[in-house]
């Protein structure tokens, strides 16, 4: 096996059945692909079919036409192999920053993944250069824009396409360099591609839903920390774990409405805080803490319907014209076009932002002294300190551009290819701006816990719920109690970079009784 990044087994590929699981260990730890026997006799007959048919002299689309609007223009048979070189250096035009190495893993491995499903016609020797660029870690410098979402994500993959053919600027080892050095390092021949195979290469959907894939990984993280923080200010305003009972979830059975509420009874079991307060004469909490399952709940719902359609799309074949070789067939279509995944994209940047505005909400009843009974701001000695004033304030600023960057991306199109191209998902600016609400949602989250573990120190010595302690005590793994002012910026980039990871939610899980949030 060739030297990866992991020490862990390989992926096999199939065309079929890519999890979630197995994806985030291709693209973010590196783990190595393997292809399956069974699709490589896929990819084959594909070929077969491709050769067979252009050998007849019939015209089909991308093979032996020009592309877009110039699809009328035909290539005689000594051109076809220059049309495809063609096609990758023309389209390898994006700008913007580069797409981070595990995206441009996620692309190698789901563009892989899709042409062994046996319809896009290209040949074996392609998709094994492909695999073996994963492998040993050459990652293709792609520019972040430039595409509008159909025919597919062209601009960005035709920047992993000009790596192949030994073009362009890729990453090795942690160095930027020319592909061509790259490929004569390794000893690898760069790709000469045959007919169809450029627009194999960068026909598809395969950068946004990569993108959408390593959110949705984010987005799950950040469901659970949502939970947590959530139950941490529970505690420091005294609040009640009442609304969170089955009994009121079964009447209303939304599935993440049940998930997040099991998750709150869960982490605010065993709660000192809780039963020192009991006769407080507290009847209900604000709606922020009553009613989290409902609101992290619809979230949760958005993530499930996300996965369904990002998965489907992973193992889809995207490609246009596509193969079918049982019937001998080479068919026009648009199975290019990234609606499904741009509309998902947006779905699920509304519902994350909406974690972001609860959470904002939880922050200011936790510094506001007539909503929590804390002291001002969670200081000792306000006015002499801010406290989290500005914390708040940051808070407030993150899901005020959340709600700017909600504004759904798909219900935009505009008309490219002289009018040919005349409708557009603009699925990959769906995936960009998911990117950044998710930041800033963890931002916000790491805002709540700090402020919740802080309301914690006036509680001292009762102490929360099981999960309450435990996320208490990650938190203050990175950031000691806020006696005097003091910059909070360092924590909170700690802080957020564990939320996003998961590793904050892994260190409550493994503190908990019950085990594994839902």
């Amino acid at each position: 096996m060739n030297s990866h990044l992991s020490g862990q087994e390989a992926v096999v590929l199939t065309g079929e059945d890519l999890s979630l699981k197995d994806f985030i260990c291709i693209a973010r730890h590196g783990v190595p692909v393997e292809l399956g026997n069974a699709a490589l006799v896929g990819v084959r007959r594909a070929r077969e079919c491709i050769e067979r048919r252009l050998a007849s002299g019939e015209i089909f689309y991308g093979i032996n036409t020009g592309f877009g609007a110039l699809a009328d223009v035909h290539i005689p048979s000594d051109k076809v192999t220059p049309l495809q070189l063609n096609l990758i250096r023309s389209h390898a035009c994006g700008v913007g920053e580069p797409l981070p190495a595990e995206v441009v893993r996620g692309v190698l491995a789901l563009r892989i993944q899709t042409m062994l499903r046996g319809n896009s016609g290209v040949t074996e020797s392609t998709i094994r250069l492909m695999a073996e660029f994963l492998n040993r870690d050459i990652l293709p410098v792609v520019p972040s824009k430039g595409s509008v979402g159909a025919c597919g994500d062209l601009a960005p993959l035709a920047h992993v396409a000009l790596a192949l053919v030994g073009e362009g600027d890729v990453l090795h080892g942690g160095e930027r360099m020319p592909a061509k050095r790259a490929l004569e390092s390794l000893g690898l021949v760069p790709l000469v591609p045959g007919a169809k195979e450029g627009l194999c290469l960068i026909n598809g959907t395969q950068v946004m839903t990569a993108l959408g894939l390593l959110c949705l990984e984010e987005a799950r993280s950040l469901l659970k920390t949502a939970d947590i923080c959530a139950a941490m200010t529970v505690d420091a305003t005294r609040g009640t774990a009442t609304a969170f009972r089955p009994e009121i979830q079964d009447v209303r059975p939304h599935p993440g409405q049940i998930e997040s509420a099991r998750n709150l009874m869960s982490l605010l079991a065993d709660d000192a805080i809780r039963l020192a307060h009991s006769s407080c004469g507290k009847v209900q909490d604000p709606y922020s803490l009553r009613c989290a399952p409902q609101v992290h709940g619809a979230a949760r719902n958005a993530w499930h319907h996300v996965a369904e359609v990002l998965l489907r799309e992973a193992n889809s074949s995207t490609d246009n014209p596509l193969v079918f070789p049982e019937t001998d067939e080479i068919l026009s279509g648009g199975n290019f076009h990234g609606e499904p995944v741009a509309m998902v994209l947006d779905y699920l940047a509304i519902a994350m932002s909406e974690i972001a505005n609860i959470s904002e909400r939880r922050i200011e009843k936790l510094v506001n002294p007539h909503m929590s009974g804390l002291p001002p701001f969670l200081t000792p000695d306000s006015g002499l300190n801010s406290g989290f004033m500005i914390p708040h304030v940051v808070a407030a600023a993150l899901v005020s551009e959340n709600k700017i960057l909600s504004h759904p991306a798909s219900v935009d199109s505009i008309p490219t290819s002289a009018e040919k191209e005349d409708h557009v998902s603009m699925g990959m600016t769906s995936a960009l701006k998911l990117r950044t609400i998710l930041s800033n949602v963890a931002h916000v989250l790491t805002i709540e816990a700090l402020a919740a573990a802080q309301g914690l120190e006036f509680h001292r010595p009762f102490e929360g719920g099981a999960g309450v302690r435990a996320a208490y005590a990650k938190v203050r793994e990175i950031s000691a109690p806020m006696n005097v002012d003091r910059s909070l910026a360092g924590d909170m980039a700690l802080l957020q970079a564990d939320f996003l990871t998961g590793q904050f939610v892994l260190a409550v899980e493994g503190m908990l009784p019950s085990g594994e949030l839902l």
